[in-house]
């Protein structure tokens, strides 16, 4: 009987804290925002997005997320490749053919 008495108490004590925890986050909800002076306000931040970009500009995004990243060479030939080639003087100590 103890046993019983002592689990129902612990479940009502849980009951109870998920109560007042459940009243207090909604109390919190309830409060306007804080507005500091000087922070970022919304409606302006939201409108300092740029222009969307072209569906071609996406899909090469999508199509080659690791040229994006500049991990792997990009398969589109829009972009010119400098080349230098830079001729070195032969070595002394080569074997003659």
């Amino acid at each position: 009987m103890q046993r019983l008495r002592v689990a129902l108490t612990g479940l009502a004590a849980v009951v109870l804290l998920i109560g007042i925890a459940g009243a207090i986050f909604s109390a919190v909800d309830r409060d306007a925002p804080v507005e500091a002076a000087g922070a970022a306000r919304p409606e302006v931040v939201a409108n300092l997005t740029g222009a969307l970009p072209s569906p071609a500009a996406e899909a090469a995004v999508v199509d080659e997320p690791l040229a994006e990243l500049g991990v792997a060479p990009s398969k589109s030939a829009a972009e010119p490749v400098n080349v230098t080639v830079v001729e070195q003087p032969p070595n002394p100590g080569a074997p003659k053919p």
